[in-house]
């Protein structure tokens, strides 16, 4: 386990995952350039990398290999890149600020901006099915536990409760139901995607790190809505305001900003008790539960 101060653990962290990326991501001059150059835009160049750095604290658990992690890290990172893409569009929450820069389709154009979803989304399949991660039916797990957190019942489901639920005032459960969808699917499947890169675990293990994901997950969404009422455009790099504005249910509008950061402690606190089976192992996982609860952008 690094030695290194968190700050810079995600520092280096996020460089790797930058430079994977990279890597991974198609020649911005191959053909067809103008998506290439699209995906490369939408991909790189910013965002905090939550997921791949969860995917990388959760490796610490099972000694997983850096190579394995990167893998996993990227395809992650691609879905939730494609999904930033979609949501900007016009058709959906029609914005023109992402990461402190012009959304992909203000950038490019709407068709583009599609096709590097679709792309990026694929690729991310792709990486998961190419790349060597270990035993055939542990890999094919991998693509299976990414899949569902993306599609119906995972992220994309959330976004269709999500749009269904503008102007309606949801009760709790039905608010955290949207939100482990949207938000927390995709961060379960991180951080069981970077544990699965190593050695195996034991029924308890994995349902304990399930445990910690679930509430990280719904941490991370409680402490956006948050953000999104107290922070400014540019701290945030996106529009400040803007679920507000547009009337969509958000846990500030149904507990009131106390107790919005009151819920999100008590996350926090469930968060770091799932991981008391994993002992100083789960150093950069409590560490990560600390940064997302208190977080500035």
């Amino acid at each position: 386990m690094s030695d290194l101060l968190f700050v810079d653990w995600m520092a280096a962290t996020q460089a790797r995952c930058e430079s994977a990326l990279g890597r991974f991501l198609p020649a911005a001059n191959g053909i067809p350039a103008r998506l290439h150059s699209a995906m490369r835009y939408a991909a790189l160049g910013g965002g905090k990398r939550v997921r791949p750095l969860l995917a990388f604290a959760a490796g610490e658990l099972t000694d997983a290999g850096a190579e394995r992690l990167e893998v996993v890290a990227c395809a992650v990172e691609m879905i939730h890149a494609y999904s930033l893409v979609h949501d900007d569009l016009p058709c959906m929450d029609d914005d023109v600020l992402r990461r402190g820069r012009p959304t992909c389709h203000v950038e490019y154009d709407e068709p583009t901006a599609l096709l590097v979803g679709d792309s990026l989304q694929t690729l991310a399949f792709e990486l998961l099915a190419r790349e060597p991660l270990g035993e055939p039916a542990r890999q094919l797990e991998m693509v299976h536990l990414l899949a569902h957190a993306s599609g119906s019942q995972g992220m994309a489901g959330g976004q269709a409760i999500d749009l269904e639920s503008v102007g309606k005032a949801l009760e709790q459960p039905e608010l955290e139901l949207m939100h482990a969808l949207k938000t927390g699917a995709l961060i379960c499947a991180a951080t069981l995607l970077g544990a699965l890169c190593g050695h195996p675990m034991s029924v308890d293990q994995r349902e304990a790190l399930d445990r910690f994901a679930k509430r990280a997950g719904l941490l991370f969404q409680v402490i956006d809505d948050i953000l999104d009422c107290t922070a400014n455009t540019a701290t945030l790099g996106k529009t400040a305001g803007k679920d507000e504005a547009a009337n969509k249910p958000t846990y500030v509008a149904l507990l009131g900003l106390d107790e919005a950061r009151r819920y999100a402690e008590e996350l926090r606190t469930d968060a770091l008790s799932a991981l008391s089976p994993f002992g100083a192992r789960a150093r950069r996982l409590t560490e990560l539960a600390d940064f997302i609860c208190h977080r500035h952008f």
